[in-house]
């Protein structure tokens, strides 16, 4: 329960830093934000010896990221700052909310809330600071959320979920993706 009030305070201290501090400020806290569900989710698999965890939580984050880049990239929306072309999905809530649903779906809700909650700021933090719109937010977050169903156990184990790099015989990379329905 300790663990757990201290998250949430944490996240609580970024919102009232942030909002006192002015928009350069949430921006900059969601900077950090975004990073801490994640952060939280690989100090505790290292503190439980949980080394599958630790490897899923790699996955989730890394193939959520992949999507994430792929699509900034690829729609090239234009931030609602006019800082640039990359604003669609959003990296800081892929990451935050990826993070949050590792820890949810691996270690329970006594976990997960928080770091949702911390996820919530981000995605809150991103639109106040003129980063990004709703829909950049939503997408990101459904993507990190996406991922980090896809593979944190039990839903990656029940459907056996298979991920790796691969080279074509035209010598191109990808990445070989494999799951039983």
């Amino acid at each position: 329960m300790k663990k757990l009030l201290l998250l949430l305070a944490a996240a609580l201290l970024f919102a009232n830093m942030s909002m006192a501090q002015g928009r350069k400020a949430v921006d900059y806290s969601t900077d950090i934000a975004m990073f801490l569900p994640a952060a939280v989710g690989a100090g505790l698999s290292l503190y439980k010896g949980d080394y599958e965890g630790l490897v899923e939580l790699g996955k989730t984050v890394a193939i959520s990221t992949a999507v994430t880049y792929i699509l900034k990239y690829s729609v090239k929306k234009s931030r609602p700052d006019g800082s640039g072309f990359d604003a669609f999905p959003s990296n800081h809530n892929n990451f935050a909310f990826a993070g949050a649903t590792f820890l949810m779906r691996r270690y329970g809700w006594k976990w997960g809330v928080p770091a949702y909650i911390v996820g919530g700021y981000v995605a809150w933090g991103r639109i106040y600071a003129g980063k990004h719109d709703i829909w950049d937010v939503l997408a990101g977050a459904a993507i990190g959320v996406g991922s980090g169903l896809l593979f944190t156990t039990p839903f990656a184990k029940k459907h056996n979920v298979t991920l790796a790099p691969t080279i074509t015989s035209e010598g191109g990379c990808g990445v070989y993706f494999s799951m039983s329905l």
